[in-house]
């Protein structure tokens, strides 16, 4: 069993380059320390904290359809459905533990997920 670090994904609406070619499938990998702490000298993040998934995402998308590089100027550019979508699936992604479990029914046996989401919730109240 290898670790997964990477993550394939599709943008709901794409990426439109300056040739007017659409880029939806991409690639992420899972972010490290440095991905989340080095942006944070970053002087645009200092003047607007909200930079900082610009930022965060231009150094975790590794892949986005034929561009030869992802940068902030290529995150900047992206509609905000496509945004949103991304830094949902970075937390889906980087997420440190699991929210379920495997469980198996006592009486009639048949094996399913039970959400455990609410025991995280439990331990930050």
């Amino acid at each position: 069993m290898s670790f997964k670090t990477e993550y394939d994904f599709e943008l709901p609406k794409g990426y439109v380059d300056e040739n007017g070619t659409l880029h939806r499938r991409g690639t992420m990998r899972l972010a490290t320390a440095a991905d989340e702490i080095l942006p944070m000298r970053d002087q645009r993040v200092q003047q607007n904290p909200g930079y900082l998934t610009i930022i965060l995402l231009s150094r975790v998308i590794t892949k986005l359809g034929d561009l030869k590089a992802i940068d902030t100027r290529t995150v900047e550019k992206l509609f905000t459905a496509d945004l949103a979508f991304l830094q949902n699936f970075y937390r889906e992604v980087n997420d440190a533990g699991e929210l379920s479990v495997m469980a198996v029914c006592p009486k009639c046996e048949h094996e399913h997920k039970v959400d455990i989401s609410f025991l995280s919730e439990m331990e930050g109240a």
